[in-house]
This record gives structure tokens, sequence and C-alpha cells, in this order.
């Protein structure tokens, strides 16, 4: 798991700490310094560096082994950082300071684009207001824009309305060192712009719509955001005073994509191109403001990093990993992690800025209507705001962001409002015009219904093709021509080496084997079901697979599930020697529920007309049955295996009860067994008579497939190995001997009948994968399937594993009333219990809390450790260690416990720490379960008690229980019903790891095990 540093204190940088957070290989972002939004999420830590020092930047990510470095803001970069950092070995997501010059010298900017052809704006550069003000005058192109040449924090920029105006901003800008009167406007201008007015540039108006383009780039490869539009002006009607930016709209629809693909091409590739070329290879962000004039795109002006707000909204529409993109970014890789964003939604931001703004204003008001603005299911993005003590508050001028997401953008824009209308504080104020432009002036083509609007996205059809085709070809074989794409496929027959073939044809699918894939997020395995269940049904035949063609169908295509699904398809191939060689992926956008999708396959096998199973004729009494080892359930029967889990009451990622280190779901994805490799060749040289798939129908109904009418079979359980899977289905859920022989291969994937002469030879050559398991003989009634043994067999596979009761020691942190405090005590302290926990202390952050009456009722120890003691949480996490260590404890409870523990703890107590959580877990992690339930509109909700991670919410689960949502809930009444099973949930975690019927195994999944840890251990 990583760690990640992000620079900078303002809306870009919460967006950028929220989406690194939202990466699953990202254990810990630091945010230095901060906002009270970046403080919000468990996640994500501010921290007090001081970020203009390099060098305490550096130490400060090897001591906490940082692997990324983000940075938002331009200062850092122009000065260094990159440079810096990536000297120290610490990889840094920004461009160096010779590459930032595209943003910190306008004058430098304008040459490179000059130099390297890139469209832009006429201009001429001025140190005094004499010489710029006559440009002014006589230039024969609108010279109305004036820059300060360096940073000045997006507000060095005025667009003049006539030539007087322009000449006044010249004199506003540029610090007057020469003979001209210094004014007291002049004077004012020097302080405020700085150095950064040293040199002014007078630029040409272009007109046209403007544009926001963003890229990604390692130095090589560019990759482009979805277009944005920023509303730079104060007032709406976009009048008033320039800003830093007052409201988005993403994507923006009037650039098209012949637009697009120009920016690209003229712009980005040949800056990134061009910085290559002069020995300054630029990585990072690039920012291209560009006018769509009626002469093409032009730019405006480049930046070195990411917009505020057009941060906020295109990291909104982020679909794939960012960290993962920046990482690439900085080690050359981008072209492997190019990002992916939702193509079919849109987004509108608004400002809500300071009364004032962009001049002087008041700082440290209270805010208020963040959590209305929240539940109505809009972001936040907090930019100029602070915490102090449980209220957040004003700290700068653009205070923050209200983004609303939609299909529509008019729909957007509405929500958008509305939102911000929401937040108050004294002197608020906000644009309510923000996007109304957009809609209101494009045209049907530019806004009207697409294929894709309909959720139908060919793009990302392509895009799989693409992404499978080194997968096909590594299956090609003779007589195939693998080149997916076309209408159809070829297959030469002839050239595969047959004489005089007969085409065998199988087509199957995986079940509701695919539920459990999609419950646990586990594709890769799948495919490899689907090509088993084909190819070993024309294997019955006798047939050598000999290529295979796939159906995927799905509401909403997830390119990299579906990759996965392909990646096991075609490693199935490979096993069986068939050739990949065609398929077709369905996007039915209302069939199936988000996340939801089926696969089917068709396989086509040849075998020589002479050589063609079962041979009826040739099967007689006292041929011998064999059986080979199945791989487990293989793809049937899901049905009631899901259902034996379902009146269980468990869950798919608890530890699998019959395999050691491994989950439940894990187990039941095992691969269905090919057989191809194994038992073709005995076929090819007659050594079998016939083959059986043990396949839908179980033992019973499929070996009478391949028998004459006259005969039957009797097999002894007892003379194969049956897994503990099948004795724990048996068992758990009550299913009967004849049942399970009916639905289950109960060990069996496939039978083998060969002449009693031959079984020495086959066994052999088999190995330890084939049984001896019964023989053909004559019918004398109505059973087919004769199977002794069975029901002991399956009670010989399986033995529920117990463990002897002894006592741990159990602390619980609380921050309050000790929410299931009250549960865990009760549940220790009955008689009749024989619990194996013991409640020795109970420590509260806070003082006088009801938490600590309940405890001290009860006769438990208690202790406050107020946390406002302590200068660090490191300090105060150190205390509560020791208090715990001193107590004996064994398992800590977090019961409310309302403060962010460091890793540092979570590392010491790992595997020991539960904590309880109000939804069922992987689903809706966070501080507001109920209202994301609420707001995705599920019909089941619940707690879930998992061991205690670095990343939030996020460790391993032990007991998950259930409760129904009704379409009238409200959060209250959902946390109501909710809280009744967490009373119940968390003591039954707490006996599982008490016990030692549970613990945390290798690579943080759950293992059971036989022997309990012994008492009163304790973390050192």
């Amino acid at each position: 798991m990583e760690t990640v540093l992000v620079i900078g204190s303002g809306g870009r940088e919460h967006a950028l700490s929220w989406k690194l957070a939202q990466s699953s290989s990202v254990k810990q972002v630091f945010v230095s310094p901060g906002n009270a939004g970046t403080s919000k999420n468990g996640k994500i830590d501010n921290v007090g560096i001081n970020v203009k020092d390099f060098d305490t930047v550096a130490k400060f990510c090897k001591e906490e082994s940082v692997s990324l470095v983000v940075v938002g803001p331009e200062d850092p970069l122009a000065n260094g950082i990159t440079d810096r950092l990536t000297e120290a070995g610490i990889p840094c997501f920004g461009p160096s300071a010779a590459a930032s010059q595209i943003e910190a010298s306008k004058y430098f900017s304008k040459q490179f684009m000059y130099r390297y052809g890139i469209p832009t704006a006429r201009y001429q550069s001025f140190t005094d207001v004499e010489s710029a003000s006559q440009h002014i005058q006589q230039s024969t192109y609108p010279a109305l824009v004036v820059k300060a040449s360096g940073l000045a924090a997006g507000k060095g920029v005025i667009v003049a309305d006539s030539t007087e105006r322009a000449c006044q901003a010249v004199g506003e800008i540029l610090q007057m060192r020469s003979s001209t009167v210094f004014t007291l406007m002049a004077v004012e201008q020097e302080k405020k712009f700085g150095a950064a007015g040293e040199t002014i540039l007078v630029e040409e108006l272009l007109e046209g719509e403007e544009v926001s383009c963003l890229a990604f780039t390692d130095g090589t490869t560019v990759a482009m955001m979805p277009p944005a539009q920023d509303h730079k002006a104060l007032n709406e009607g976009d009048m008033g005073p320039n800003t830093g930016g007052m409201g988005v709209v993403c994507p923006y629809p009037k650039v098209s994509k012949i637009e697009l693909a120009k920016i690209k091409t003229n712009i980005l590739q040949k800056a990134v191109d061009g910085m290559r070329e002069r020995g300054t290879p630029y990585k990072g962000v690039l920012y291209a403001g560009i006018m769509l004039t009626s002469e093409g795109p032009k730019v405006l002006e480049f930046n070195c990093r990411f917009g505020d707000p057009e941060a906020q909204a295109i990291l909104s529409l982020m679909t794939s990993d960012l960290f993962d993109t920046c990482l690439a970014c900085t080690n050359s890789s981008l072209s492997e992690h190019c990002p992916v964003f939702d193509g079919q939604s849109c987004v509108t931001g608004i400002v809500v800025a300071s009364g004032g703004y962009p001049g002087s204003y008041r700082k440290r008001l209270t805010i208020t209507g963040l959590d209305r603005a929240e539940s109505h299911g809009l972001t936040v993005f907090h930019a100029g705001t602070a915490r102090e003590e449980d209220r957040v508050v004003t700290n700068g001028g653009r205070v923050l962001v209200v983004m609303a997401t939609s299909h529509n953008f008019r729909t957007a824009c509405n929500l958008a409002t509305r939102g911000a209308a929401l937040v108050k504080f004294d002197a608020a104020y906000f644009r309510r015009d923000i996007g109304t432009k957009v809609y209101s002036s494009c045209s049907p083509e530019e806004l009207g219904l697409t294929y894709k609007d309909s959720g139908v996205d060919i793009t990302a059809g392509n895009c799989l093709v693409e992404a499978i085709k080194p997968l096909a070809a590594i299956t090609s074989r003779a007589g195939s021509t693998v080149k997916l794409g076309g209408f159809g496929a070829l297959f030469d027959v002839k050239e595969a080496g047959y004489t005089d073939p007969l085409l065998v044809a199988g087509t199957d699918g995986v079940g509701t084997k695919l539920k459990v894939a999609q419950e646990t997020g586990c594709h890769t395995t799948i495919g490899i079901d689907l090509v088993a269940m084909c190819v070993n049904d024309i294997l019955a035949q006798g047939a050598e697979p000999l290529f295979f063609l796939d159906y995927f169908a799905t509401g909403r295509l997830n390119v990299s599930s579906a990759k996965d699904v392909v990646a096991g398809i075609a490693k199935g191939c490979v096993e069986a020697g068939c050739a990949l060689i065609g398929g077709e992926t369905a996007e039915m956008p209302g069939m199936y529920q988000e996340g939801n999708y089926d696969v089917a396959g068709f396989a086509v096998g040849a075998v020589e007309r002479t050589s063609v199973l079962p041979r009826l004729n040739e099967i007689s009494s006292g041929d011998v049955l064999i059986g080979l080892k199945s791989s487990g359930i293989h793809s049937n029967g899901f049905s009631l295996v899901r259902k034996v889990i379902e009146n269980l009451g468990i869950s798919l990622d608890m530890p699998s009860p019959f395999v050691s280190g491994r989950t439940l779901g894990e187990e039941l994805l095992t691969p269905t067994k090919i057989y191809v490799r194994d038992v073709l060749p005995l076929m090819q040289v007659g050594l079998v008579k016939a083959f059986a798939h043990i396949t839908g129908g179980g033992l019973t109904e499929n070996i009478p497939r391949v028998l004459p009418n006259d005969l039957c079979v009797t097999i002894d359980a007892l003379k194969w190995h049956i897994p503990p899977m099948f004795g724990w289905i048996a068992d758990k859920g009550n299913v009967s001997e004849k049942e399970m022989a009916k639905t289950f291969n109960c060990g069996v994937g496939a039978v083998l009948i060969v002449d009693k002469t031959q079984v020495d030879t086959v066994v052999e050559r088999l190995g330890d994968q084939a049984s001896v398991i019964g023989c053909v003989q004559e019918c004398k009634g109505d059973v087919r399937v004769k199977i002794e043994n069975l029901k002991k067999s399956f009670k010989q596979s399986w033995k529920p594993v117990t463990a002897p009761r002894i006592c741990m020691k159990v602390g619980v942190l609380i921050s309050g009333s000790g929410t299931n405090l009250q549960a865990l005590i009760d549940h220790t302290l009955e008689q009749n219990n024989n619990s194996c926990a013991e409640i020795v202390l109970v420590i509260s952050n806070k003082p006088g809390v009801q938490g600590l009456e309940k405890a001290q009722l009860a006769g438990i120890p208690t202790q406050v450790i107020n946390h406002k003691d302590f200068g660090s949480r490191q300090s105060f996490d150190e205390a509560v260690h020791k208090s715990l260590v001193t107590a004996g404890v064994d398992i800590v409870c977090l019961a409310g416990f309302m403060r962010i523990l460091t890793g540092d703890f979570v590392r010491k107590w790992n595997g020991c720490m539960l904590n309880i959580h109000p939804s069922l877990l992987p689903s809706f992690k966070g501080h507001d379960a109920h209202h994301q339930v609420l707001k995705a509109d599920v019909r089941i909700s619940g707690c879930t008690v998992h061991f205690v991670a670095e990343e939030i919410d996020s460790g391993a689960i032990l007991v998950q229980e259930s409760v129904p949502v009704y379409p009238e809930d409200t959060e209250a009444t959902l946390s109501a019903r909710i809280k009744v099973v967490e009373h119940l949930a968390f003591p039954r975690a707490l006996e599982l790891v008490a016990s030692g019927q549970a613990r945390l195994g290798e690579e943080g999944r759950i293992d059971q095990k036989d022997a309990t840890p012994a008492a009163g251990t304790s973390k050192t």
C-alpha cells in the first residue's frame, strides 16, 4: 500500500487528495497545508510541514515512506520542488523548474510558442509604461490584453474594452522604475504584484469561445482530459474583474472532435515535443487555455498544473486510478496507464466566494449547510476553509466549490446552483448563471441524444477489442487465423490434420457462479470455467477442440472486468489447445443491473468419423469406470450453494470453512478442470469407450448419457476423494445424498468407461487424478447409477473445527455513549454465556461521557486519555497503546471511538482490533453510510464487523448482519434498525476472535485455526 503527499491548500488539492484516496493501492494521503475538506476523510491527513523548504519536504517523505508527491500550485513547481525531490529519489508529479517556465514566465511561454509553431495571439513585451501605451495605441491588431509576465495567482491579466483602459492596466501592473512619476496606484500595485509585474505582455484580443484543455504527459505521451470551461469573471453575465474562477462546466460541448484533435496535435503534443527537444522534458499536467477562434484554436496561456476549479470537475469524471496515472507520468509509462473518464456524464461546479473577493474580505466566518448540500448528492470541494474545533470557517476568497453531476447539462447546472444556495456564511457570494450560456447556446447536435447517451459505448467496445487482441493471439493453432473485429472467423480443418472429420459443436454458460465472481469482484477465472464447460462437453464425443467463440453481455461495459473475463477465456483455450477466433460483446442498458454481466461460449471440435464416442456397441457388463478428480464444484449447482450460504447468514469474504488461508468466495471460484490434454490422447488410441462430463445433473444423470439402455453402473464413494466443500454443503445445508448426487460432481469431474484389461494402462497414464470407482452391470431395475457409501464419504470429507474456549482480555475505546459498548458488556458478563472474552478496560478520549458510566456500573476499570492534552496524534495514540498494554489487553474494540488512529497504532494491533461499520462493506464506506445507501436506492443494508486496517473501512470482514431498506426510510429510521443488529453482530465477532475460531492470516485474509492463541498476550 502506498503513501502520497499532496502539496497545497486549495480546492484543486482537495480534489486531488479526494481522488487519490479512492485508489485501492493508496493507504494514506498527506496534504500540506490542507484545508477543512481534506481533513474530513479518515484516509487523508493534513500535516504541517513547510512546503517552501524542499529539504524539509524531502525529509518528511523519507520518514513517512511517501511513494509519490503531487504538487498542486504553481509556485513550488516554478521554484524547483520536483528537481529537489527527484534528486532525493522521491517521485514527484509535476514539471521541473525549467519546464514550469511555460507558466512562470509568460514572456518565455510566448517565445516558446512562436519557436515551435504553436498557434497563439500576437504580442509584444515591455518593461516601461510609455512604450507599452504607445504600442497599444498604434497596433494594427486590437492590443487590449495586458498581462503580468510572472505568477500572479490568476489575477495578473486584464482584458480591456478600450485602448484607454488597456493603457491604464499597464500602469496598474508594471513596476514603474523609469522617470515616470509614481502615483499612489502604482505604489499599491507594486506591492500587489511584486516581481511578477517587472515585465508585461500586451497581446492581441482574441474572439471566440474560451475552453480549458488539460492533459497528462510523461514527457512523450499526451493523454487529454475532458475539455472544461472556466468562468473567470466575478459577476453574472461575465462582467466584473477577473478572478481565479467562479465556476466550471465539463465537458465543454461546444468544442468539436475535430478541434480537440487539433488542440492535441498542434498545441499539446507540440508543446511536449518542444520541451523535450530543448532538453527540459515536461512531466505532469499541461494546461492550455484555448480560444476557439474563426482561424482555429489558439493558446491564450499555458499553466503547469491543474486548474482550479477545472480540477474538481475533471477529476469528478475520472473513473480510472489517479495514483497509477500520476506515477506513470513520473516514470515515463503513461501509455500503459492512460486515464479513463465517464463519457456519459457532465458536471457543473459553482464557487461560493467571500464577499469582497477578489479584493479584501473577512475570514473565520462560520460555514453552515455543508451537510445539507452533500445530502442532496452534491460534492463539496473545500478551498479557503479551516476547521476550528467543531466548526468549519472561511479562510480565503474562493471558499469552496459545489459540484453536481448529471447526464444532462441543464440538470447539472440547476443542481449546482441549488446546492450553492444551501451553503451559508456571512456575505457569501456565488454566480447563478454558471453554465446557462453553455446549454442555451448549444445546437441540438452538440447536446443531442446519441447512442452513447442511451448507455451503449461503442468506444469502450473498441477499447476492449484492442485490449484482447494479444490475448487471442496466444491461442493461435494450426488451422486458425486469429483476426478479431471481422464479421466472421475462418478455420481450416484440413490444415489441422484431419482426413475424414465430423464437426462437433457445444455451447454452454457459467450459470450463477457468475454471481460469486461479481459479488467478490474477481473475474479472472470465470473465462476458464466457460471454456471448460464447452470443451469438456465435446470431448464426450471424442472430439479435439479446434476453436472457441464467446458471448459477453452486460448493461454497461466495464473494459477492465471484461478484459479479465476474456483473459480467463484465453487461458482456458490454451489449456484446451483450441483457438479463440472471435466473439461478441453486447452492451444492453436496462437488461442488466450495474456491474452484472453474462457469458456464453461456443466450441467446435473435430473427430475422425471412425473414432466417435461413445462406442455404445462396445460397452458391456464388466467394463470399469475410472473417475477423474474435479477441481471443486465446477460450474453447476451454484444456485443451491448460494442458497446454503444465504441460509447460514455468512458472506463470501468470510474465511473458507474447509481450506486454510482462503476466503469462501475464492474457494468457490476455483475454475472448472479441463480434461482435454489428459484424456484426448487416450481416446485417439482407442483406450476409452466413453467419456461422461459430470456437469448439470451430477453423477446420477450424466453417466447414463454414455451407456446403452440395458446397462447400469455401481460406484463406491469411498473409492475417490471427496473435497471437503461437498461435505460442508451436505452438512450445513442439510442436503440429502440423493440431491447432492444429482446436483454436483461430488469430486468426480469426468468418468471414463474402459475395458477391464486396459484399466492399469489408463490409470498409469492419468496418474493420481484417476481412481477406479465402479463397474458396468446389467440393469436389474430403474436405477441407472447406484452410489454406495456416499453419505459416509461426505461425513469423512469435512469435520467441523472446534476450539477450546479460553478468556482473552478486551479493551474498548469510546468517545461518548460507547455505541455497542453495552451489548459487548452484556455478552461478556452473562453467567451462562461462557464467553471467551473479558472486558478489562474502557478508555475514553473525552471526560464525563455516558460510556464511562456504563463501564463503571458493570465494574469495569475506566480511564480518560484526553486527546486535547497531546500535541500530536502520534503522542496521543502512544499513550492509549501503553494503557492497553499495561492492562494486558489482547483485543481492542472500537465502540463509537471518534478519533482517526495513526498507521503506527493500527500496525501494532494488527489482527487484534475490531470495529463495526453501519453498512454491508465493501459497499458504502465512510462516515455517511446511511446517506449513501438511501441515495443508491438499494433494498438491503446492514452492518459489518471487521478487523481495523490502515485504510478506513477496508479490513478483513468477520461478521455481517443485514436489514431491509424500505422506500419510506430516512437516515434516522434506517440507523435505528441497523443498531439492533449491530448489538448482535459485534459480540458475535468478538467471540470468534477471542475463541480463536477466526484470526487475521496472511495477506490480510481471515484464517480459521485449530489452535487458539495463548491468553494474556500483549502488544509491545
